[in-house]
């Protein structure tokens, strides 16, 4: 890294809080906690998965609520209308999230899953892990991603116009390019179950969070929302993610014993993933000249994951013990450290890009 760089760029420590600098620490011993109650107090996890209503579990729908909400309060629809800033880092970001990104994910996954390790993994629990990257795929970052524009000095809003526009894609593609790449593998659709998780976990915590915004900032102000407001519901998100995972693992605790190696084998498409996907979307900001500051964090959305939304839909989907729902959660234990090797990558790339912009 050049020392322009190590000098003006914000450090992980300063910017990132406990939670988001540890996550795979934590999703790891999330993994042990759930295992460990899956076997020594079965009784719980068994009860919990009793409490359905069309094949959704009322406990996780609650903790992904819990976990997305203060996610989605984030968003100003309004900075959308700023797309005319900056055209070209829109263009890739949504080119590369929805007409690339779940492509490549389902063909990588396929080969590794399907091919490579096929010795390894039986055809069923394939399918499951290749179902999971696929829900991963179809679902670019929407939270996380305001770290790593932090940690790169990228522009804040335009990070957040990124988002915003994703997050209205999101609603009405997110269901059609599943549906397509599960039917092109050959993984039975549940049409009814996948809109239903659009509803539940897009439209509901997306239709409540705007409300409370508008709602509150009328009423107390911009500034008190999102320096009061948003400062004491920000802990909601990691503690309903980890107690999600602790409820999945304590299902997925048998599979994990009798398959350890797997969690592995399924990290090794989604990391080549993140890099593909990374690499492409920089290296086209790059050939137009794109600002640093909107395209690192615009390579940055589309790397990471939505990873909340793929647990919830692969639960959904395929239920609390599903290999779709272990896959979807190798996504969490991998993503932080693979995205700080990007964000590294990004800020000793500076100088590859213009100078000088409006907004760097």
């Amino acid at each position: 890294m050049d020392s322009h760089a190590s000098s003006d760029t914000p450090s992980t420590a300063e910017e990132m809080n406990i939670f988001e600098r540890y996550l795979s620490l934590w999703v790891a011993l999330a993994i042990l906690v759930g295992v460990l109650f899956g076997q020594f107090a079965p009784t719980i996890p068994e009860v919990l998965s009793r409490l359905e209503v069309a094949q959704v579990s009322i406990p996780v729908a609650i903790l992904i609520w819990v976990m997305i909400f203060p996610m989605m309060a984030k968003i100003d629809f309004a900075s959308v209308l700023e797309v005319r800033r900056q055209p070209k880092g829109l263009i890739i970001t949504t080119t590369v999230n929805w007409l690339i990104k779940p492509f490549t994910m389902f063909a990588i996954a396929w080969f590794f899953l399907m091919v490579v390790f096929a010795p390894l993994i039986s055809k069923e629990l394939a399918n499951q892990y290749l179902a999971g990257a696929i829900l991963l795929g179809a679902a670019p970052c929407t939270a996380m991603v305001f770290v790593w524009s932090t940690l790169t000095r990228g522009d804040a809003a335009y990070t957040l116009v990124q988002v915003s526009l994703n997050d209205l894609i999101m609603l009405i593609a997110f269901a059609p390019i599943v549906i397509v790449l599960l039917g092109v593998s050959s993984i039975p659709v549940p049409w009814n179950t996948i809109a239903l998780s659009v509803v539940l976990y897009i439209v509901i915590p997306l239709t409540a969070a705007y409300l409370t915004r508008r709602f509150l900032i009328a009423q107390r102000g911009q500034a008190w929302f999102d320096e009061v407001f948003l400062a004491r519901i920000a802990p909601v998100t990691p503690i309903g993610l980890i107690l999600t995972l602790v409820l999945l693992f304590a299902f997925q605790g048998d599979t994990i014993l009798a398959h350890p190696l797997h969690i592995l084998l399924i990290a090794v498409p989604l990391t080549l993933q993140t890099f593909l996907i990374f690499f492409l979307a920089y290296g086209w900001a790059k050939a137009w000249r794109v600002p640093h500051c909107v395209a690192a964090p615009g390579a940055m959305i589309g790397a990471s994951n939505f990873f909340e939304l793929a647990v919830a839909a692969a639960i959904a989907l395929f239920g609390l013990q599903s290999g779709a729902a272990l896959a979807t959660v190798v996504g969490v234990l991998v993503e932080v450290p693979v995205m700080l090797v990007l964000v590294r990558i990004a800020n000793s790339t500076r100088q590859w890009f213009p100078a000088s912009s409006p907004q760097c």
